[in-house]
C-alpha cells in the first residue's frame, strides 16, 4: 500500500508519496516552483487566498502521481500538514469569502492582549496554555470588529488543514490538535473554551465538527478523486499543524524529545506530559499530535518568525544568479565565530511572540567599510538566526523542559554547518539530522491513522539518521561571548 502526504506551507504546497511496506519516498512533487506570494497591503498584514493553495496542490498530486513507482490506485490514506494559525472563512455554500490570514500576520496583537487582561491572566494561561494573543480566535476577532459584514456571512472558520481536507472531501472538520492551536481549546475542561467564545461574541455553530487527528477522518468524494487520478473513497487519516507534524514526522512523541525546524521560520518543539506555560507567554503550548485525555501530550512550542525568510532575502540582494544556498553557506565557513563585530538580528517578518509580541525590525550592526565583505554580512546572518533559537530555548529550559537532543530533517538551514554548529555550541545539545520533511511525515501520519502501521515503532522503523553534529567544545566560551553581545544589543532594541 501507498500513503500520500501533503504539507501546505506558506512558501509551498509539497506532496509525497510513500511506500507503506519500506517507509522510502516514491515521489515529492512541490508548487508552485518559486515562494509562493504573500498579500501585504498593510504593515503587519500577512494574507494568501485559499483557492490558490488548492490550485497548486492539486497540480502537485497531478505530478507526484506519474513518479516511478506511484500509483494513484494504491493510495490507501491521505494525511494533511499545514501552516498553523491561519483563519479561512467559508459561507454556507462552502465558498471562500476573504483571503485567509496567515500565521504571520499581525494585525491581532492588540486585541489578543487586551482579552488577556480581561479574561486575566492566570486564567488564559492555566485553561488556555497561552494568551490569546496574535492566534486565530483573534483574527476571527479582528474580522468581527472591521468587517462585519463578512463576518455575518462566515456559516464556518477552518484552519488551513481543514480547508484542503473541506476541497478533498466536501466536509468540515476539524480537530483537537488545531483549536488548540487557535487558542479555542480549554484544556483545564477537555473541551472548546465557551468562556472565550462568550468573550469574543462567537457562536459556537461556526466550528466545525471534530474529528480525532488520528483516524478515519472524511474520504476524497467521487468527482475530486477522478480530478486527481486516485480512487474514489480513500480516507483522509491524519491532520495536524506543520510544527507537530514536524516532530511527528522525526518520531518525537514523548516527554523530554524535542524536534526543530529552520524554513520560512524558525522553530524549537519540546514534547511534555503534563501542563506547562510560560508566565510572560514567550513560547505557546498546544495539543501534540498524540494528545488524549488520558495521556498528555503537549507541545511546547518557540517560534523565531525570521529565519530562512531573512536567509533568503540576503541571497536576493545578493544577486541569486550569482550564489546559490550552498554558496552562501561556504562562504559563511571561511569567517571566523563572531563575523569579526558585525551582528545580525533577524527580525523582520512581523511581531516575535519570544520577544513579548514585540516587532524590533532586522538589522546589521557593527559594520566597518574597511574590513567587512560580504562573507561577514553572511556569516552574521546565519549566527543571528542561531542566537534567535538558543535565546528561545533558554525561555524552554526555563519552564523546566531539558533539551539534550535536537532532531530535525537534512533541510533548509540545517544544511548549513555554521548554522547547527553554532546552536549546538551554544546549547550543548547534540543534534541529529533525518530523512525526512513535513510531507512525508504526513504520509507516515496517514499510514499510522488508516491502521496500516500498528504503532509509531513501525511507522519510524525505516527512519534513517544521516548525521550527527556534536558541540565544538573547544570554542564554546568565544560562542558564548559573541551570543552575549548580540543578546546585549538585542535588549536594548527591544
Amino acid at each position: 500500500m501507498q500513503f500520500l502526504g501533503i504539507d501546505l506551507g506558506s512558501s509551498s504546497i509539497k506532496v509525497a508519496v510513500i511506500d507503506g511496506q519500506s517507509g522510502e519516498a516514491l515521489g515529492v512533487a512541490q508548487y508552485p516552483k518559486q515562494e509562493m506570494e504573500i498579500i501585504s497591503d498593510k504593515s503587519d498584514w500577512a494574507e494568501q487566498e485559499p483557492e490558490i493553495w488548492f490550485g497548486y496542490l492539486k497540480k502537485a498530486i497531478k505530478e507526484v502521481l506519474t513518479a516511478d513507482g506511484v500509483e494513484g490506485e494504491k493510495v490507501g490514506a491521505i494525511g494533511i500538514s499545514y501552516q498553523m494559525h491561519g483563519l479561512v472563512l467559508v459561507d454556507k455554500d462552502r465558498n471562500v469569502i476573504r483571503p485567509s490570514i496567515i500565521w504571520c500576520d499581525s494585525r491581532a496583537v492588540e486585541i489578543g492582549d487586551k482579552a488577556e487582561k480581561e479574561l486575566g491572566e492566570e486564567w488564559t494561561l492555566t485553561h488556555l496554555l497561552n494568551s490569546p494573543g496574535n492566534f486565530t480566535a483573534s483574527k476571527l476577532k479582528w474580522v468581527k470588529d472591521n468587517e462585519p459584514e463578512l463576518f455575518g456571512r462566515i456559516h464556518k472558520f477552518m484552519l488551513p488543514g481543514d480547508y484542503i481536507a473541506m476541497q478533498l472531501s466536501g466536509e468540515i472538520t476539524t480537530t483537537i490538535t488545531g483549536l488548540s492551536e487557535g487558542i479555542f481549546w480549554d484544556f483545564d475542561k477537555n473541551a472548546i473554551s465557551d468562556k472565550l467564545l462568550e468573550y469574543y461574541g462567537f457562536d459556537k455553530s461556526m466550528i466545525p465538527e471534530i474529528v480525532d487527528g488520528f483516524g478515519n477522518q472524511v474520504s476524497v468524494t467521487g468527482e475530486m478523486a477522478k480530478e486527481l487520478g486516485l480512487k474514489a473513497g480513500i480516507p483522509i487519516t491524519y491532520r495536524a499543524g506543520d510544527q507537530p507534524n514536524n516532530a511527528f514526522s522525526l518520531n518525537v512523541l514523548n516527554p523530554g524529545e524535542v524536534a526543530a525546524t529552520a524554513g520560512t521560520s524558525g522553530v524549537v518543539y519540546a514534547v511534555a506530559d503534563k501542563k506547562v506555560y510560560d508566565l510572560k507567554s514567550r513560547v505557546n503550548v498546544f495539543a501534540h499530535v498524540n494528545h488524549t485525555k488520558e495521556t498528555e501530550r503537549l507541545g511546547v512550542l518557540l517560534c523565531v518568525n525570521g529565519t530562512g525568510i531573512q536567509y533568503a532575502w540576503l541571497r536576493r540582494l545578493m544577486g541569486t544568479e550569482r550564489f546559490d544556498y550552498p554558496a552562501l553557506n561556504k562562504m559563511a565557513e571561511s569567517v571566523k565565530p563572531g563575523s569579526e563585530g558585525v551582528m545580525c538580528f533577524p527580525f523582520g517578518n512581523g511581531a516575535e511572540r519570544m520577544l513579548g509580541n514585540v516587532n524590533p525590525g532586522a538589522q546589521f550592526s557593527g559594520i566597518n567599510f574597511n574590513i567587512h565583505q560580504d562573507k561577514h554580512m553572511v556569516r552574521a546572518a546565519i549566527e543571528g538566526i542561531a542566537f534567535s533559537f538558543y535565546y528561545g530555548m533558554k525561555i524552554i529550559n526555563e519552564m523546566g523542559i531539558e533539551t539534550k537532543v535536537i532532531r530535525a530533517g537534512m533541510a533548509n538551514l540545517f544544511q548549513s554547518d555554521v548554522f547547527a554548529k553554532t546552536l549546538t555550541t551554544l546549547s550543548g545539545a547534540t543534534i541529529e539530522l533525518y530523512n525526512t520533511d513535513g510531507s512525508v511525515g504526513a504520509a507516515r501520519g496517514a499510514g499510522l491513522g488508516s491502521g496500516y502501521y500498528k504503532s509509531s515503532k513501525e511507522a519510524f522503523a525505516n527512519l534513517k539518521k544521516l548525521k550527527v553534529i556534536e558541540p565544538d567544545n573547544s570554542n564554546v566560551a568565544k560562542y558564548h561571548d559573541v551570543y552575549n553581545n548580540w543578546k546585549v544589543k538585542l535588549e536594548k532594541l527591544i
